[in-house]
């Protein structure tokens, strides 16, 4: 399906907007567009959305599949107005999600069970929001991948992670049940990455509500939905398994030339898969088996 603005979207696209989950995939530039959006229509989203320009090419089997808006991401604050519209056109209590071209969503168990099946776990533990991790990904040998995306060769970071308390700066006393997460290539290359852009905590994840607002620190208005657990127990993470960073720094002049590789000791492949990630501790299962 094809519309002719994010307006028309949201107008004519109000029946996938009630119960969701909804992915809403931007796409920046050209890089593993097709990939992605199989992945999240593979992971049993309900509808995924690319928001994506014109120019931008889709191989006919994702075509037939997906809901395709015209979009620019280049513009500031275009994806936080872009989820802020969705968010106030849906029905309240719809799952929606949101990523960038060339990033893969993982939770527990994705292998075997739908997205879907996940949320409403995740619903019966009256939690609307999912916190997830901005893994970086990149190619393990950046001459033969100069662009640093390789799916056959990606790699990550097993260690190097980090929280700090996230403090409320009207009281400067830290937020409850709130923490912010560094580490991967953001930590590693920080002096090429712009100091508000280095967290790795995302919440991916959430339902739609009256007033919600998503911010450019990729946190909501709402802090609950900012919390990594409930006040009784632990709860589920999952993982945004990302190209971007390393993407950006090898195409940024600033920083392509200081970088020959992005492999070090703590390096791992990436296996693709669900386990990997929760034996590293970059997700969690919570109270899910």
């Amino acid at each position: 399906m094809m519309y002719s603005s994010l307006q028309d979207f949201l107008k004519e696209g109000k029946a996938l907007l009630v119960k969701g989950p909804v992915a809403l995939v931007f796409v920046e530039d050209e890089v593993e567009i097709a990939t992605t959006l199989r992945h999240h229509l593979q992971s049993g989203f309900k509808a995924v959305v690319a928001l994506m320009p014109d120019a931008f090419d889709l191989p006919q089997d994702v075509r037939a599949k997906v809901h395709r808006v015209p979009f620019d991401c280049a513009l500031e604050g275009a994806l936080t107005e872009a989820v802020n519209a969705v968010i106030a056109a849906a029905q309240p209590g719809c799952w929606l999600y949101y990523c960038y071209n060339a990033e893969y969503l993982f939770y527990p168990f994705c292998e075997t069970r739908s997205v879907g099946e996940m949320l409403t776990f995740h619903t019966e533990e009256r939690r609307d929001a999912v916190l997830s991790y901005v893994i970086d990904l990149y190619a393990g040998d950046l001459e033969a991948c100069p662009g640093a995306v390789s799916l056959e060769a990606a790699y990550l970071d097993k260690s190097g992670y980090y929280a700090q308390s996230r403090k409320d700066p009207e009281t400067g006393h830290p937020r409850e049940r709130q923490l912010d997460f560094f580490g991967g290539v953001r930590w590693r290359f920080e002096e090429h990455i712009p100091e508000k852009s280095r967290k790795i905590d995302r919440i991916s994840l959430f339902k739609a509500k009256p007033g919600l607002v998503l911010q450019q620190d990729h946190t909501f208005n709402d802090q609950e939905y900012n919390t990594y657990a409930c006040p009784w127990h632990h709860n589920l993470t999952a993982a945004v398994c990302s190209f971007r960073t390393a993407k950006a720094l090898k195409r940024n002049p600033g920083s392509t030339f200081d970088i020959e590789t992005f492999r070090w000791h703590n390096s791992a492949p990436f296996e693709w898969h669900s386990r990997q990630l929760l034996d590293l501790g970059l997700m969690e299962p919570g109270q899910w088996f």
